[in-house]
């Protein structure tokens, strides 16, 4: 027993040793500054162009959000059979449209058929929006239409497939050829998606977190190793929690600010929520209902533009 016990001292004297050691010798990397990301106050970010007002990635969302006064969208890409990048949640058109498949099964001509309102819903059991809405957007489009608000952007096609293969470099294309660089951000859960995405883009524009990213950052928080981070995004983000790990702790959003990395939140829908988020030091509230969050947000800081 008194054997083990002078080895489980030796141990934890050398990981103290260690940790001491590598505190010494580390220097904190911090993320450069980028336009798309110079704000001073919480910004809101409508999902999917406020997906809780009217249809998901339609023009009449974008516009009645920007209406309200949000900062900006955050939006999902995919490519089309004709390799167009057009704004879409999932793979499955049919969860909100009439029709069937996924994006890469049609080319842009047919999309822009589509009744992309043809499943909204309100509580009432009305469909209001059929036919009202429109087909598919392009972020070309989105990007001409509100030059100056803050895309950002997701990458959804799987790196294995086709199209995920080639979005990467159209993405970076639709960007440039826009002039769009200091007010987008674009990110993937795949990590590799966002790395080949850089490849082109050369650290011209703001770089969201993929989920290897996240997971990093909240490992080298969580075991007492942070200072040993070197985060490779601008931006983080990241729902209130993953499993039984919570994300909206407020040392953890320190931690990160500490690397002049901001926290955003998807999707949060309670103005209780958001107020309490931003209070632990959230940057950025992703939103269904971008009416409620401009409120939350104008009441914690009456008199302030945001």
């Amino acid at each position: 027993m008194e054997k083990k016990k002078r080895i489980a001292l030796t141990v934890a004297a050398a990981g103290a040793a260690a940790w001491a050691g590598s505190r010494m010798l580390s220097k904190p990397q911090i993320r450069s500054p980028l336009p798309a990301l110079d704000y001073d106050r919480p910004i809101i970010l409508a999902h999917r162009g406020g997906a809780g007002l009217a249809p998901e990635n339609t023009m009449t969302a974008f516009r009645k959000s920007a209406e309200l006064g949000v900062h900006g969208f955050e939006v999902d890409v995919y490519l089309t059979k004709d390799e167009e990048i057009i704004i879409f949640h999932d793979d499955s058109l049919g969860r909100t449209t009439d029709l069937e498949g996924k994006p890469g099964d049609y080319p842009l001509a047919d999309l822009r058929k589509a009744d992309f309102g043809y499943r909204f819903c309100t509580e009432d059991g009305l469909y209001p929006f059929r036919g009202q809405c429109g087909g598919a957007v392009t972020l070309k489009e989105l990007l001409d239409e509100f030059p100056h608000m803050l895309i950002n952007i997701d990458m959804k096609d799987a790196p294995d497939t086709y199209e995920g293969g080639i979005v990467p470099s159209k993405l970076w294309k639709v960007i440039d050829e826009a002039e769009a660089h200091n007010r987008v951000v674009v990110t993937s859960f795949f990590d590799s998606q966002i790395d080949r995405f850089n490849l082109y883009a050369r650290n011209q524009v703001a770089l969201g977190a993929g989920e290897h990213e996240v997971r990093r950052a909240y490992l080298s928080f969580a075991s007492g190793f942070g200072h040993l981070y070197q985060p490779d995004a601008d931006v983080i983000q990241i729902p209130v929690s993953s499993g039984v790990f919570p994300l909206d702790l407020g040392p953890f959003i320190r931690f990160l600010g500490k690397r002049n990395v901001p926290v955003h939140y998807w999707t949060i829908n309670d103005p209780d929520e958001m107020i309490r988020l931003i209070r632990s030091g959230a940057s950025g509230i992703i939103t269904d209902r971008p009416d409620l969050a401009m409120e939350a947000v104008s009441l914690e800081f009456p008199g302030d533009e945001i």
